[in-house]
């Protein structure tokens, strides 16, 4: 029984939520420095998920021209879902990522973004499930 066991945990896959951790791990404190300036916007950035996919909402005040940033999905259970897309809101400021671009499962959504010289950090754990049951 122990046998089985451990020939069933060293075939068990475990991604990392990063290849480069340790250099994650360094730039910890610029991620908690900007983490609290988002939290401070008055007009802060939102986001919803449905089965359209990922509708974020820059802060209203932001000229959409002045945005920039990166936003990763990072799928813990299978590196091979992870994205990376580029901020790039349309004139309203909303940015849509489409449902058919993503996988179905869990994501830590992160999106480390920059109005002009400030720069913003937002993240939350969703889930995309494009047939629930």
């Amino acid at each position: 029984m122990i046998l089985v066991l451990v020939v069933m945990s060293t075939r068990q896959k475990i991604d990392l939520v990063t290849d480069n951790y340790y250099a994650e791990e360094l730039r910890f404190q610029d991620k908690i420095n900007k983490t609290a300036r988002a939290t401070r916007l008055t007009d802060p950035l939102t986001w919803e998920v449905d089965n359209n996919g990922i509708q974020i909402h820059y802060p209203g005040s932001f000229s959409e021209k002045n945005l920039s940033g990166k936003i990763s999905l990072y799928c813990p259970s299978d590196d091979s879902r992870d994205l990376s897309i580029q901020v790039d809101p349309a004139e309203n400021n909303e940015q849509i990522i489409p449902a058919s671009k993503i996988p179905d499962g869990r994501y830590y959504l992160q999106i480390d973004w920059k109005n002009e010289e400030d720069t913003y950090w937002n993240e939350d754990l969703i889930v995309i499930n494009k047939n629930p049951n």
